[in-house]
């Protein structure tokens, strides 16, 4: 059986084409209901990452109503609560992602996986019984340490078990899923926020909510498989092979012959070491995904963050900032599924250039536009580029590293992408009141140009290649 990819750039390796090696194997898997059901079990863990991230602004305001946030100098750190309660959540993420992340290269993607969305939901339900502003802000760094893990392992464990040719469609599937978050907790703080339910605020049962389900979903993903290309790498070649042939029978295929010990896969050191994403090999891919999660951020938790505050800063009043803030963030998924269309059809470097220059030309727009429906326009096109670059460069990052530092590279090189928005919301708060709506899409614009100028010029090609050949 053959695996056959028209890329336009690069065939496909020849040793891929057939099922006599591992890649070959995994290359061979169809788009089967076994496979996208896999895919939607890993994205439901990305799902209550971004659910966590985006009920930040909408619980912080039931936290001042209860009394314990408190704004300006009368906060704990003296500051306000609420950026305190930010910070601490991009904080925790920092340290997940650059410190822990890398434990799925030692102890692989699956427990890594289980044991940060088990540590995500355990200290979410606790911080939502917390009394005092000191230690919500404690459990919400702690929180934000399980996110951080888990969405690198999710990135990295997708990318082992999808084939080449699917790879950009299944994570834009799987973002599909992950933002369904963002309308999700908006409808559900709505709701309960200004209500108290059995004793119990409601941005305490917001919380409750996120955590139980989580759990639930812990429960279900019990049996999810291991990377069978980690299990080769570590040597574990009978256990790899087994997992794989229980995925290919999921897919309905007859299970492969054993690949040989000498496969590519299996000829990776067992552990890998920070040092080598400093190797002549990989430090230019490591500087330009640096540079480009550092300057994304900006882009995607720039407008998404601020959407709001911008619209109300082109004339409309808060409550229609709100509600056209709503209608725009249904591009994040929509805009996902849509492109799951057409995502194995273009390199991911130059996805990621073009949902840039997308968000590039709607921004400078939606900065002259005063009309509703052009702001809803423009602001919609922007979030659709955002989700769009988004699945792109988190496929396009754990593409890019060889499977014993995969997780580790990711790690740190998305760990920028938090820093970079500790830093870049209060630049734009700064911004917006000096320099207005012009100015902060001005700054996002800008941030974008870089994006593109780092992926475009040094990003290395992977459309329909082998990880092993990357």
């Amino acid at each position: 059986m053959t695996t056959t990819v028209t890329t336009g750039i690069t065939p496909m390796p020849a040793a891929s084409a057939s099922r006599s090696n591992l890649a070959g194997r995994i290359d061979a898997l169809p788009s089967s209901a076994g496979l996208w059901r896999f895919i939607t079990l890993l994205a439901l863990g990305g799902f209550f990452e971004l659910y966590d991230l985006f009920e930040t602004g909408y619980i912080s305001s039931g936290l001042l109503a209860a009394g314990l946030f408190h704004t300006g100098g009368a906060g704990v750190f003296g500051f306000s609560d609420q950026a305190a309660f930010a910070s601490a959540t991009f904080l925790g993420l920092f340290i997940g992602a650059s410190l822990l992340a890398p434990y799925a290269d030692r102890f692989g993607r699956r427990l890594t996986f289980m044991c940060a969305l088990l540590w995500y939901g355990l200290f979410s339900l606790l911080m939502a019984f917390q009394q005092s502003a000191e230690m919500i802000i404690l459990f919400r760094l702690l929180v934000g340490i399980g996110l951080g893990v888990e969405l690198v392992t999710i990135d990295t464990y997708l990318s082992e078990w999808v084939p080449s040719h699917l790879r950009s469609r299944a994570f834009a599937f799987a973002f599909f899923v992950q933002f369904l978050s963002v309308p999700a907790v908006a409808l559900i703080s709505w709701w309960l926020v200004p209500q108290t339910l059995l004793s119990l605020e409601g941005w305490r049962w917001v919380v409750i909510a996120g955590a139980v389900c989580s759990l639930v979903i812990w429960l279900i993903r019990k049996n999810l498989p291991e990377s069978a290309r980690w299990l080769a790498q570590q040597g574990r070649h009978q256990q790899a092979h087994q997992v794989l042939s229980t995925m290919e029978q999921r897919c309905g295929l007859t299970p492969g012959a054993p690949f040989p010990p000498d496969d590519a896969a299996a000829q990776l050191p067992k552990r890998g070491r920070f040092r080598e994403i400093w190797s002549p090999a990989y430090r230019q891919r490591t500087l330009m995904l640096v540079v480009m999660n550092f300057f994304q951020a900006i882009g995607f938790f720039g407008f998404g963050n601020w959407l709001p505050a911008l619209l109300s800063g082109s004339g409309t009043t808060v409550t229609h900032s709100l509600l056209y803030a709503f209608f725009i963030t249904l591009a994040y998924p929509l805009g996902s599924l849509i492109s799951s269309r057409y995502a194995d059809k273009l390199e991911n470097k130059w996805q990621i250039v073009l949902s840039s220059l997308m968000t590039v030309v709607f921004g400078t727009l939606f900065a002259f536009q005063t009309q509703p429906l052009m702001l809803i326009a423009c602001g919609f096109l922007i979030t659709w580029s955002n989700a769009w670059l988004t699945f792109s460069y988190h496929a396009y990052q754990t593409e890019i590293f060889p499977t014993h530092i995969r997780a580790r590279a990711v790690g740190f090189c998305y760990s920028f992408s938090r820093l970079s928005t500790v830093f870049s919301s209060i630049l734009i708060g700064v911004i917006l009141q000096y320099a207005g709506t012009p100015g902060v899409i001005a700054f996002i614009v800008l941030s974008m140009l870089i994006v593109m100028l780092s992926v475009g010029l040094y990003g290395p090609k992977t459309r329909g290649i082998d990880l092993e050949n990357i």
